[in-house]
């Protein structure tokens, strides 16, 4: 047995001592007591940073033990010298351990304290479970946390959760664990009917369940309940109870636990399941109830092992490997000094483990300490587990390595320690003997290191192997123990681990070499050891017995079983022959045998490496000396093709090692390249599977890995097919999830699923990576949709990367999502060109400086308006360099004093007039929040951190002529507190809709800290904003209640609307019961009478609408509809034609678009609500009249009113009910009811603005009806009335005043309501047809009141004379409102302004009030909808909102809720989509203009149609929208295909949307610019400019005297590369091409190549192409050079076997095995010049023929020591290698074979070219010449 020494890195002492005595102090409190562990780095590594040891170049780094400390409640987590983190908990830590919770990639710090468990995940955020008491441990699983418990002796149970649902969490009867998790709830959204079948299966199970609980539960998230364990026997699956069963070690790699019960005295081994959760368990009720996505796990536990007799539990239990790979799982029984290990048998089937123990498989070995190293084989992974050896501490204190059942060697302390010799923060001794020191105990192994505890009470940290390792050492001995069979590799173990000159890790710190020369040193000595046994003499047997044993039969049987991996037979041998004491014969006979085998079974395993090593360029060093190995290893086995091989590669070995003297064999050895070639010439099926080494068809982590990618690629690229995990041909592969419909995209999702990045690439031989980078750029242009992100980032895609990313992972996952794909996958130095953060995600402020105010608009220094935030990146670029967003920004501005025009002497009758001014721009001042919440609607991204600020509402005013003196409103005059009121809950609720959408983060504390301490307007209106948003969910009705208590009536009103919002459509039973109390006309007669405020009861009439949206529930109908007609309480007579209006909107909310389908009592409903509006066709006007409520005249009225209904008040509200329940229903029958009047008796008989109620709901039933054109709106308006107004300002027409005047009146209101259907009917469209017509109607009617402009279009002149201005005024307003909501989020510029010019009014007219400068407020908003990111809906919902929005009464001031309440003008809201898109370039980060092809699918009005928009833009509705293409040349392109659907937009965060909240990432190509530097297009002439360029700066630098001028030779080379392209490599290589000193060094040609490949690779987009044309190149010139000259610079053939294979991918192009739409990706006239380059070097010289005949006779090479020996021999592989000449055995037995049968003058060249196909034709020409002139040699 061989002794090693460990190297002891210095006195232990851990770390979080050293950091507590840095922090200072300690506190008092703090216990003496502490406990640590050491963990390795990949504990906490990510899932997806899983390391592929194919790239890393050394088997592992020099990597710190991380450690956890615990003291008390204190953590310090540090690696090595340094803290990474600090956790101070509220109680004492228990235990802690790392887990990784359910699906995550990070790992969790998961904290176990008294009835808490804290999880903290390693980026800082902390969730605190509460967990019962009687929870005494956790211990990681796989997949989840594993909470031991106690037993308990109250009853209390633990029931699980089915999911984390806030209905159970505040139910005592079904959970007793009440949680409150730090962290966001997860929403799982339940349908209201689905509530109470759910709770009651809940309780359903908790009777069954009541008398049971688990013994073991796992916590799969830290949002979710435990789930109990169960456990599974004879089939069936019972709660787990077993409570004596203490859990003492679990797998975090493998769901597996080992458990101890102390009765029994037994250990046992139990396997952890995963399945659905069992239906046995519960009722059939509860399986239909609950969701299927929320049904919970089940978890159960199998015991797969047991073992008795150990009176203590192990005290150490761990993983380790078999010297055969298998698992074993060892327990340390200290008492009875023994160590037992169990074999694990494991295998995976459809990606589940399955894990058993068979009887007769475990084995004890001696010891008292023992833990896991990895020493032997440090890389390697057996399954999901490192290759682990164990390290035990024997009861003798000896220090043995054991791999599996094996002894492999003793280490021991080192004689003396020195101070040099360790680490400077371990604090040892300077001298210190270890005589008399012993180790008694072994703890914290990390890798190779561990904690030696010695007899004198010391711990050392030591090591047993350190790296830098050596990479090619590791790989040899990896491919012997997977390649050799068992028997042969302990045999190799043995000796490699045994004591002598060169033992391999004698040292822990030896050098790499030394590793090397270890390995190489035991290989001679298999070679010396076989060869001492030839040369002994064969001596006569002397008896039966050694005749037997020296009989061939008995060869062949030793053989056999050596061979059939039966060890027990051979050492049996073994001993049997030693004890005999036969002859030296026999013995040496066998050992001959023996290691003859096991020396070919070596070449086989490291020629597999060596085959390997030729694919990676990195590695060409390793593979010269392990050439030399093998050759070595060739020659003594006389396996003469072998030996040829190795020195046709490496041509110096004829000299140091020398040719085959003797050949036993003619086996050919496998070639990877000559595979490689034929694949691509030929396919994959007629490539000779010989030429692969059979290592390469081993599953998973095999040593050759590399090469069986590479493999695996070429087959797919060349039609292999896959057949489950394996080829055809027998290869493993890993292929990534994804649709493909070519060869090439099979190829690209190979390379994905095998981890084969870039970087990989650059790895390969230049040739060698041709085949695989055409793959990439023939997929790159259109990949197919769905692929993960890794595939396009390999592609160049990083575009659709991103937006793959940004659909399935939040925003916080994005970035290192982003990280890990492209460190996978992006080569090194294209890393620092992904963009990190995108700037139009968060409000930035660029562009800042130029849309600041002048100073004289400020009030102070700073000024907070609502709308700083408004300029981004984004809407720069949307509105360019022009100023809109300035304007409507000074236009919406509400908190600065606005300028009053005086004289500059003021006398005292000028501050009267300053006084009216001011009243009448306060009416402007006070209407400006409802405009600026629609500006920036969502478009702020607040911190809940932060307080809400509301910016002021100024009526003060400034006087320019007097330096900007401020005048304020005088309180004596007017009082001005009493008009603020309601503007100021407008100011908070514009300010509360800035807030953007938080994806569920809204928190109650935030509301409850922005609460005043006396209720106000402005939070009242905070509220309201929050609600329709969505937030209010986050109040419970405690919340509620506490609002409500506080009886102010604003409070309640926003309150009351923003839950409505919130929970529109649900029928909320408790938000309900709110609502109806704030009804009192429906209290019944026993409750007791409250006096509500009629607008209060208006508020809450319209929540419930909102609240009931499309429910059509009858009892609340019959309400409603009562509601409209109930007469009028109290003093409340002027809001009762509100109230009213109130009830309508509500009914028709209840059945929206609903019809006659609603309900069977629908048509009584519709008789009532047309005897409201004062129908003529009404029957049963009994029974209506009977079915009035009692209650309607129980108090009296102010207003005397008799049975009859007053239809002035009724008829609004019911003619907007039968609008919206018979909404899109194309009705014809309600339409004829709703007529418009037609004679002059029925205009006296309507009141005019009911005529346009009525017009309104005409055209809302016949919706399809509505066209954009001028006809469809003369088509409104009866003969009578047109004729009427058609000769106005006619003389001759003796037209009635009285008539006239009813006619115009009925004129402009139907052309308003025909209007207005226009709007809600293209809203959100930016229909050019209806643009225009409303524009010109606007025009027309401005026209009317003031002449302006000019008109086009015949409409009728004069009405001024007939109708009031107001009215007119009205009708202007709300025609602009209506083409403002077609153009909403347009900002479209013509009608821009025409408001602002409408705004304008006001100072010089007294006519324009509060009313008309709201319309004019809102309809600025719309047009400018969440800052151009947000526009309209019309589905039946949001045409609903905005028809409250746009109710055509104008309330007359501030205060004025008469005929419609005012907040009701902000549920616009509920009617918004953010249909905005922007383009972001994924190099920059920066959005970028971009052409964008937007196709929509046929309607009934047209066919599908195309069209072309420019990003940032809105994109129409969801239900026409079917593709969007990035177009134009400039872009990669993407397309993104849709299915129309009638559903409303995608919201922010949802996970199917295709568009990442708005957001479309592009790549640009390289050559050209982006459309913001480059608007036109003319700098993208690439070529041109780069010929000039080149023409300029190629051959010679630019002189001083013309470096200074400007124009086209004042630019280089690298400016303009910069300019097109941002690739790194390129930049740098152009900088190359610049620097005087380069140009000095290379010559004029080289210079001209690089400049041509620079241009290829910029205008073709393929930076990667630059590595490949300069490595040919630069090959093909060493070749040259090196033929020419005397200097040998290419040792070796590798580069001719590089070049054939680039010429083996031209062909295959050219013949269609490869194809390409653009030709191959480098030029094929460059392959076809480099092969007849080589072919010119190797022209015959009369030296190579001499060397070659030589070679073909005798196989000898040139003799190195000749002159030019070494040049000449590598001359010959270049030539033997190019041409395939066969080797000359194979030569000579065909010649022989076939010359004795031909005439003398025949020639051979038509039988070798049979023979040797593959062999070029000049070469069996040459061989011909040859062997035909033997009979004169």
């Amino acid at each position: 047995m061989g002794v090693r020494h460990l190297t002891v890195l210095g006195e232990f002492k851990p770390f979080g001592l050293i950091a507590e005595a840095l922090d200072g102090k300690p506190a008092d409190d703090v216990p003496d007591k502490y406990d640590y562990f050491l963990f390795d780095p990949d504990t906490v590594r990510d899932r997806d940073e899983t390391d592929d040891h194919d790239v890393l170049s050394s088997a592992f780094s020099d990597r710190c033990d991380h450690e956890l400390f615990i003291r008390g409640n204190r953590i310090i987590w540090s690696t090595g010298p340094r803290v990474c983190k600090r956790f101070t908990l509220p109680s004492p830590v228990i235990k802690a351990c790392w887990c990784r919770l359910g699906d995550r990639t990070k790992a969790s710090l998961c904290v176990l304290q008294m009835a808490c468990l804290t999880i903290c995940n390693t980026s800082g955020e902390v969730v605190s479970v509460p967990v019962s008491e009687t929870i005494t441990s956790i211990w990681p699983l796989p997949f989840g946390l594993l909470l031991q418990q106690a037993a308990q002796l109250s009853s209390t149970t633990y029931v699980p959760s089915l999911s984390s649902s806030p209905l159970f969490g505040a139910s005592p009867s079904v959970s007793s664990v009440r949680r409150e998790v730090l962290h966001t709830r997860r929403e799982v959204g339940l349908s209201p009917q689905h509530n109470f079948s759910f709770v009651s299966a809940i309780d359903h199970v908790i009777k069954e369940e009541t008398s049971s609980m688990s013994s073991h539960l796992i916590l799969q998230d830290p949002l979710e309940e435990p789930q109990l364990a169960y456990i599974e026997e004879r089939g069936k699956s019972n709660i787990m109870k077993e409570f004596d069963e203490k859990t003492i070690w679990t797998s975090d790699r493998i769901p597996l636990m080992a458990s101890y019960n102390t009765g029994k005295m037994q250990h046992s081994v139990w396997v952890a399941e995963t399945s659905n959760f069992n239906l046995d368990l519960a009722s059939a009720n509860l399986v239909d109830a609950v969701p299927t996505d929320i049904v919970a796990k089940h978890f159960s536990f199998r015991r797969i092992w047991q073992g008795k007799g150990a009176k203590t539990a192990a005290s150490k239990v761990f993983l380790a490997t078999d010297d055969d790979a298998a698992p074993i799982i060892c327990f340390l029984h200290q008492e009875q000094k023994k160590l037992l290990s169990v074999r694990l048998q494991i295998v995976e089937i459809n990606n589940e483990l399955l894990i058993d123990i068979k009887p007769d498989m475990s084995w004890s070995i001696p010891a008292v300490a023992a833990v896991p190293v990895i020493v032997t084989r440090p890389r390697a992974k057996v399954g999901l587990l490192p290759y682990s050896d164990m390290l035990i501490l024997a009861p003798e204190n000896a220090l043995l390595l054991y791999s599996g059942k094996q002894c492999l060697c003793r280490y021991m302390l080192p004689s003396c320690f020195s101070k040099g010799r360790f680490s400077h923060s371990m604090e040892f001794p300077e001298t210190s003997v270890s005589q008399g020191m012993k180790i008694v105990g072994l703890a914290d192994a990390v890798e190779g290191r561990i904690n030696v505890t010695v007899n004198k009470g010391q711990i050392y940290r030591c090591v047993l192997r350190r790296s830098p390792t050596s990479s090619l050492a590791n790989d040899c001995i990896t491919a012997m123990a997977e390649g050799l069979s068992s028997s042969f590799y302990s045999h190799f173990l043995s000796l490699l681990w045994k004591d002598g000159d060169f033992a391999y890790l004698s040292e822990a710190d030896s050098s790499v070499h030394s590793e090397w020369d270890s390995f190489r040193s035991i290989i001679m000595e298999m070679c010396q050891s076989s060869t001492t046994s030839k040369m002994i003499a064969n001596p006569i047997p002397q008896s039966s017995w050694e005749f037997l044993i020296s009989s061939k039969f008995h060869e062949n049987f030793c053989k056999n079983n050596f061979i059939a991996q039966n060890s027990s037979v051979m050492s049996l041998d073994v001993r049997r022959l030693d004890a005999s004491r036969l002859n030296t014969n026999s013995t040496q006979r066998l050992e001959k045998t023996f290691y003859s085998e096991l020396l070919m079974e070596s070449l086989h395993c490291l020629h597999a490496v060596y085959e390997s090593l030729k694919l990676n360029s990195l590695r060409k060093r390793d593979l010269e000396l392990l050439g030399s190995l093998l050759c070595y290893i060739a020659k003594f086995l006389g396996e003469e093709s072998y030996v040829d091989h190795y020195i046709r590669d490496f041509p110096g070995l004829s000299g140091s090692v020398g040719t085959c003297e003797i050949s036993f064999s003619q086996e050919s050895p496998p070639s990877l390249f000559r595979w490689l070639e034929n694949c691509l010439l030929y396919g994959h099926n007629s490539a000779n599977t010989n030429d692969l080494p059979p290592l390469i068809y081993k599953e998973g982590k095999s040593v050759v890995n590399w090469a069986r990618k590479i493999v695996l690629f070429y087959s797919l690229l060349t039609g292999a097919k896959e057949i489950g995990k394996k080829l055809s041909s027998g290869i493993y592969c890993n292929i990534a999830t994804g649709s493909y419909c070519t060869n090439e995209e099979l190829t690209v999702l190979a390379m994905v699923g095998e981890k084969f990045g870039l970087q990989q690439l650059d790895s390969l031989p230049s040739g060698m990576s041709l085949p695989l980078r055409h793959a990439l750029a023939k997929c790159r242009e259109s990949p197919p949709t769905g692929w993960p992100a890794a595939a396009y980032v390999l592609l160049g895609r990083e575009d659709l990367a991103l937006s793959c990313l940004a659909q399935t992972c939040n925003s916080k996952e994005l970035e290192t999502e982003t990280n890990v794909n492209f460190i996978s996958m992006s080569a090194p130095y294209m890393l620092h060109l992904h963009p990190v953060t995108i700037p139009s995600a968060v409000s930035d402020t660029n562009g800042l400086d130029n849309t600041k105010f002048e100073d004289t608009d400020l009030i102070d220094g700073s000024m907070t308006d609502g709308m700083e935030h408004i300029f981004n990146s984004s809407t720069q670029l949307r509105y360019g360099r022009d100023l809109r967003l300035n304007e409507v920004r000074r236009l919406l501005c509400s908190a600065r004093p606005v300028a009053i025009q005086t004289s500059v002497n003021p006398s005292a009758s000028d501050q009267d007039l300053q006084q009216a001014q001011l009243w009448h721009l306060a009416q402007r001042t006070t209407a400006l929040p409802l405009g600026r919440g629609a500006f920036t609607l969502a478009t702020i991204y607040t911190l809940l951190t932060e307080a809400f600020v509301v910016p002021k509402i100024v009526l003060a005013g400034r006087l320019p002529a007097q330096q900007n003196a401020t005048v304020n409103l005088d309180p004596n005059v007017r009082n001005v507190e009493e008009i603020k009121t309601w503007p100021e809950f407008h100011n908070a609720v514009a300010a509360g809709l800035r807030l953007a959408p938080l994806q569920g983060k809204m928190s109650k504390t935030w509301i409850k800290y922005n609460k005043p301490e006396e209720p106000n307007a402005v939070h009242a209106g905070l509220l309201f904003a929050l609600g329709l948003h969505g937030y209010l969910r986050v109040l419970n009705i405690t919340d509620i209640f506490q609002y409500f208590r506080q009886e102010h009536e604003i409070t309640t009103l926003g309150l009351m609307l923003g839950l409505a919002a919130t929970y529109r459509g649900t029928m909320q039973p408790e938000i309900s019961k709110c609502l109806f109390v704030h009804i009192p006309a429906r209290h019944p007669s026993s409750f007791p009478e409250l006096e509500l405020p009629t607008l209060l009861q208006s508020a809450a009439l319209m929540s419930v609408g909102l609240l009931y949206e499309g429910s059509a529930h009858a009892q609340t109908m019959q309400i409603l509809l009562g509601e409209i007609g109930r007469r009028t309480v109290g003093d409340n007579v002027l809001e009762r034609e509100g109230y009213a209006v109130s009830a309508g909107f509500s009914l028709g909310l209840l059945a929206l678009g609903r019809g006659e389908d609603a309900l069977g009592f629908m048509e009584t409903v519709v008789d009532k609500l047309f005897h409201y509006i004062g129908g003529k066709e009404v029957r049963n006007d009994r029974s209506i009249s009977s079915t009035l409520s009692v209650d309607d005249n129980r108090a009296a009225a102010q207003m005397m009113e008799g049975t009859a209904v007053n239809v002035d008040v009724t008829a609004p509200g019911a003619t907007i009910a039968l609008a919206l329940m018979f909404l899109r229903t194309e009705s014809q029958a309600i339409v004829s009811k709703l007529s418009i009047p037609r004679t002059q008796f029925e205009l006296q008989y309507v009141r005019p603005d009911f005529i346009m109620l009525r017009v309104i709901a005409r055209n809302l039933i016949m919706w399809s009806r509505i066209h954009p054109s001028q006809d469809w709106v003369q088509s409104q308006i009866p003969d009578i009335i047109k004729n009427g107004v058609k000769f106005l300002g006619d003389d001759t027409d003796d037209i009635d005043e009285m008539d006239a005047e009813s006619f115009v009146q009925a004129y402009v209101n139907i052309v308003a309501g025909a209007c207005i259907s226009l709007g809600l009917r293209f809203a959100g469209t930016k229909d050019g047809h209806a643009q225009e017509l409303l524009y010109n109607y606007a025009v027309y009617f401005l026209n009317e009141i003031k002449p302006v402009s000019a008109t086009s279009g015949s409409f009728p002149k004069g009405l001024s004379h007939y109708v009031d201005r107001g009215t007119l005024e009205i009708c202007l307003h709300l025609i602009v409102l209506s083409l403002c909501v077609v153009m909403a989020g347009s900002g479209h510029l013509q009608t821009f302004k025409l408001l602002r010019f409408l705004r304008s009014r006001n100072s010089a007219d007294g006519h324009v009030n509060y009313g008309v400068q709201m319309a004019v407020s809102l309809a600025i908003g719309f047009l400018f909808l969440g800052g151009g990111m947000q526009t309209f809906s019309t589905s039946n919902s949001s045409v609903a909102a905005l028809l409250i929005t746009l109710y055509p009464r104008l309330p007359t001031g501030p205060n004025d809720n008469r005929c419609h309440f005012q907040a009701f003008r902000h549920l616009y809201v509920l009617a918004t989509e953010a249909r905005w898109i922007q383009t972001v370039d994924v190099d920059t980060g920066l959005p970028v203009y971009a052409p964008l092809e937007v196709t929509i699918r046929e309607t009934e009005h047209y066919a599908e149609t195309s069209f072309c928009e420019v990003t940032p833009c809105l994109l129409p509705e969801r239900a026409i929208l079917k593709t969007l293409r990035i177009c134009g040349p400039r872009y990669w392109p993407q397309v993104i295909d849709l299915v129309p659907e009638d559903k409303p937009w995608w919201t922010s965060g949802d996970k199917n949307s295709p568009f990442n909240s708005g957001v479309l990432y592009i790549k640009r190509k390289v050559g050209a610019c982006s459309y913001i530097d480059d608007p036109v297009g003319c700098q993208s002439l690439l070529s041109r400019a780069m010929h000039k360029v080149f023409g300029l700066t190629s051959l010679k630098a630019p002189s001083p005297s013309s470096s200074g001028q400007n124009g086209l030779g004042s630019v280089t080379v690298d400016q303009l590369v910069g300019t097109f392209s941002s690739d790194p490599s390129l930049i740098a290589f152009a900088q190359l091409c610049c620097d005087p000193s380069w140009k000095s060094r290379s010559d004029i040609d080289f210079q001209e190549f690089c400049l041509q490949v620079l241009f290829e690779c910029v205008s073709k987009d393929r930076p990667a192409l630059l590595q490949v044309y300069l490595s040919l190149y630069t090959t093909m010139g060493s070749m040259a050079g090196q033929v020419t000259s005397d200097t040998v610079v290419l040792c070796d053939s590798l580069s001719i076997s590089n070049l054939k294979l680039a010429l083996a991918y031209n062909e295959a192009l050219l013949s269609g095995r490869l194809t390409s739409s653009r030709g191959g990706i480098v030029q094929s006239n460059f392959i076809a010049c480099l092969r007849k380059q080589v072919e010119a070097l190797l022209d015959c010289s009369q030296d190579l023929k001499d060397d070659f005949c030589n070679y073909m006779y005798s196989g000898v090479w040139p003799n190195a020591e000749e002159s030019q020996g070494n040049k000449r021999s590598i001359l010959l592989s270049w030539y033997l290698q190019w041409f395939c000449v066969p080797a000359p055995s194979a030569i000579k037995t065909a010649v022989d074979k076939v010359k004795p049968k031909l005439k003398s003058s025949s020639s051979l060249v038509p039988f070798l070219r049979l023979l040797f196909p593959k062999a070029h034709v000049n070469a069996i020409a040459e061989i011909d010449k040859l062997f035909s002139s033997t009979n004169g040699r």
